[in-house]
């Protein structure tokens, strides 16, 4: 293993216990030399395919999952109800491969996942009832080649060798879980998970133009967001997930990370937004944000629109503020993402996953 290997890992152990007290008690230079991360400018490695072939047809239903399939050379069909503790199994699965590779962008597949999750719900149209996490219709074209998408084969490549593994999950509610494994595992707030998604064929997918554009402002994200039925308040909160991951030029185009600690979830995102100094980055990419101090962080046109919005900067000014009020309305409105279109039946239990990294 190499000495930078060792060092990165390091790092992502120390962010683990010591982020939240940094966010709440540090001076912004503490904070910078603590919790900035080893940022990697090329572009992640193309995840070749796992190569793993599953038996088609495994129906299933009910609000547990009901798998059916066939052992051996019998032909008679068997069930397995999963339990919490299968989920729970599940969940264990995706937290414990989340670093597994560290030369993938800051070492970490857990802000890939998240917008893998995101993608996957926020094509809800309330008005027909299409879209939402209820398909995973991602996996086939045209919706998997829609530029919104771009880069997230990475994403659903991770997630294959847990699918063979556990079988009997949806890709559907696999897709989730490994946002909500994400959210929680980089130090977020709790987020409650209710199984019983069903896979979808290609006929279900949705047209392109769904998802958000970064580079517009905030009467298009009023578009996007309203028609999932989310208000003013409720789009800000969302965007609070900006504080993990980074955009690269060659998905979306733009380029560079919201904030220093990629890998951690707290109302930085927030608090950057307002009191950073942001002007236009001069390169040949699309229109982005550049802070005027370190020149290492960026924000897009959708980000900074969320400012200039008389209605929705209170609510960043609230966040910046107040990272227990950012928590509690991240996961009520994540949840309520993640649940677009999805008919859950009565007796579907919410599950609480126990934290692999607490």
């Amino acid at each position: 293993m190499s000495a930078a290997t060792v060092s990165r890992q390091f790092a992502r152990a120390t962010l683990r216990t010591t982020a939240r007290n940094t966010f709440a008690t540090s001076s912004r230079q503490a904070f910078r030399q603590h919790g900035r991360r080893f940022y990697s400018s090329e572009p992640p490695k193309t995840s070749s395919s796992s190569g793993l072939v599953y038996l088609a047809g495994a129906a299933v239903a009910g609000a547990a999952g009901y798998y059916f399939y066939t052992q051996g050379t019998s032909a008679t069909p068997k069930v397995f109800t999963p339990t919490k503790e299968d989920y729970q199994k599940v969940y264990n699965e995706i937290a414990n491969r989340l670093e597994e590779n560290d030369e993938y962008d800051d070492g970490s597949y857990g802000p890939v996942l998240v917008r893998l999750a995101w993608h996957a719900s926020g094509t809800y149209d309330k008005e027909t009832g299409t879209g939402g996490s209820n398909g995973a219709t991602m996996r086939f074209a045209p919706e998997g080649d829609h530029g919104a998408n771009a880069g997230l084969k990475h994403a659903r490549d991770f997630l294959e060798p847990v699918k063979a593994k556990f079988p009997w999950i949806t890709y559907s509610d696999l897709w989730i879980m490994g946002g909500v494994a994400a959210i929680q595992e980089m130090q977020g707030p709790t987020i409650p998970f209710r199984p019983g998604r069903e896979d979808r064929d290609a006929a279900a997918c949705t047209p392109d133009g769904r998802l958000p554009d970064g580079a517009k402002g905030s009467n298009h994200l009023r578009d996007i967001f309203y028609r999932m039925g989310f208000n003013d308040q409720e789009i800000v909160a969302l965007a609070g997930a900006h504080a993990l991951g980074r955009c690269h030029t060659d998905r979306s185009g733009f380029e560079g990370p919201w904030t220093f600690s990629p890998t951690v979830l707290t109302n930085d995102y927030y608090r950057l937004l307002l009191d950073e100094k942001w002007q236009f980055r001069k390169w040949d990419g699309p229109k982005q944000y550049q802070d005027a101090g370190s020149k290492s962080l960026m924000m897009l046109p959708a980000d900074y629109a969320l400012i200039q919005d008389k209605a929705m900067k209170p609510w960043v000014e609230k966040y910046a503020k107040d990272n227990d009020l950012f928590f509690k309305d991240f996961a009520a409105v994540a949840t309520k993402l993640f649940e677009l279109g999805v008919p859950f039946k009565p007796d579907t239990p919410t599950i609480i996953f126990n934290r692999v990294n607490a």
